[in-house]
């Protein structure tokens, strides 16, 4: 049974794997062409340096291993956008605004869902050195940009912004402990466990703390927003941004939702959250938001913001379709044949050589065209099913 894969872990095959393939050049030039450099960081690093979120559940989710050259401890890459903020902080070093963008493979102890697989392929895009909206802007307008290039289409868009549980938090002078006893009733709109914890704070706190996970639905959730959370500067601009933000990006998803309860990586992000969502999916199909002290681990902070997908979760909602099918050519040692299988190929067709020349595996190259002699020269003739 050594053929047998851990469980979540999955072997792509050729129909999938050139599919995925072409999304990620498609995705990648999409970025390219946006400005976007790519970058392709190792798959496992110095544990410290890809836990620097102080999240306990990226750490859970990174398998670890010891380092036979150093003997430290070494984990795999759960997530890229640390390494990114690595790469910006001490190898480009640059002052401005530094876009960046990667594909690649990372590892989960456990799957993010009952159908997800432990190695997700992820591609996504930051943006560094830039602490406005229009960043933020930006960065959401290239994913759902890049959901409708790989043909996932009546997008749901889910808006959030962190800062008003960030200026609620910070008036009331909450313990970090709190904070995260907070931040896990609010995540699952536990009210009952809400209404215990903010006992002892201030009372416009406490209201403002128990209203939130009410605070769900269309743009219209802004408005009510204003009437029912104080008026903190923190709390107008964070609505600010989201009023914005919707209004802007509305023409590119079927529709957007307001959660300001969605505290989602509240110790890794700073700013406005969003996700995407599809109608074939319970769980988000790309995810992105503002962390700009993300590079204060390798001693520069910058503003930043960005997205990642993962490509085997996307490719998942597609509709099934057959790879093209190509040319069966013979063996021969023979120049005329040799030239007419690389001018076929100049043009992108498929040219299979059929080394074994046996009928009975003729299905199994996938070919519907063959290469045959006439008059002296080589043609492409339909093969009969």
């Amino acid at each position: 049974m050594n053929w047998l894969l851990p469980e979540y872990i999955q072997d792509m095959l050729p129909d999938e794997a050139w599919r995925i393939e072409n999304i990620r050049r498609d995705v990648l030039e999409l970025l390219r062409r946006s400005g976007y450099q790519l970058v392709s960081p190792p798959l496992l690093e110095y544990a410290e340096s890809l836990l620097i979120s102080d999240s306990a559940d990226m750490d859970l989710r990174s398998f670890k291993l010891v380092d036979q050259l150093s003997g430290r401890t070494l984990a795999v890459r759960a997530d890229i956008t640390p390494q990114v903020a690595r790469i910006d902080a001490h190898l480009l070093n640059r002052q401005g605004v530094a876009r960046l963008c990667y594909a690649g493979s990372v590892l989960h102890t456990q799957p993010a869902g009952l159908m997800r697989t432990r190695e997700p392929l992820q591609i996504g895009a930051e943006l560094y050195g830039h602490a406005g909206l229009e960043s933020d802007l930006e960065v959401q307008r290239l994913m759902l940009q890049a959901l409708a290039l790989i043909g996932i289409e009546g997008v749901h868009l889910d808006l959030g912004h962190v800062g008003v549980f960030n200026a609620l938090a910070s008036r009331a002078s909450i313990s970090p402990e709190l904070e995260a006893d907070l931040f896990g009733a609010l995540q699952s709109k536990d009210v009952p466990t809400l209404r215990g914890l903010v006992q002892g704070l201030p009372q416009e706190v406490q209201a403002a703390l128990l209203v939130l996970p009410q605070l769900y639905g269309g743009v219209e959730v802004i408005d009510r927003a204003r009437k029912m959370l104080p008026a903190y500067p923190e709390v107008t601009a964070a609505l600010n941004e989201l009023e914005q933000a919707a209004a802007h990006l509305k023409d590119l998803a079927r529709d957007i939702g307001i959660d300001l309860a969605e505290l989602r990586g509240y110790h890794y992000h700073s700013g406005m959250v969003f996700a995407a969502y599809h109608a074939g999916s319970h769980d988000a199909i790309a995810l992105g938001g503002r962390y700009d002290d993300v590079g204060k681990a390798f001693g520069r902070a910058r503003p930043a913001t960005g997205f990642s997908m993962d490509l085997r979760q996307l490719h998942g909602l597609l509709s099934k379709q057959a790879q093209p099918l190509g040319i069966r050519a013979p063996y021969r040692q023979d120049a005329a044949l040799d030239e007419a299988i690389a001018k076929l190929r100049g043009q992108g067709e498929i040219v299979v050589v059929d080394l074994l020349d046996k009928s009975e595996y003729h299905s199994e190259l996938d070919c519907d065209r063959e290469l045959v002699s006439r008059n002296g020269k080589w043609v492409v003739v339909g093969i009969k099913i």
